[in-house]
């Protein structure tokens, strides 16, 4: 039976437990990369067009 088992390198952080720990750990937010970088555009866009859009829509061109 111990022959089956995976030998592990035992050092300081993984002797406490630390580099185990992110190993573990799974992300919950299942979002894609291209999703965020084209949100980002598109927020980056709107804030654009709102800055040059905003002195006509008050009324101070």
């Amino acid at each position: 039976m111990s022959s089956r088992r995976k030998r592990r390198e035992v050092g300081p952080a993984s002797g406490a437990g630390l580099v185990r720990f992110f190993e573990e750990v799974e992300s919950k937010v299942g979002i894609k990369p291209y999703t965020i970088i084209w949100l980002s555009i598109a927020f980056a866009t709107s804030v654009i067009i709102l800055t040059y859009l905003t002195p006509y829509i008050i009324g101070k061109p």
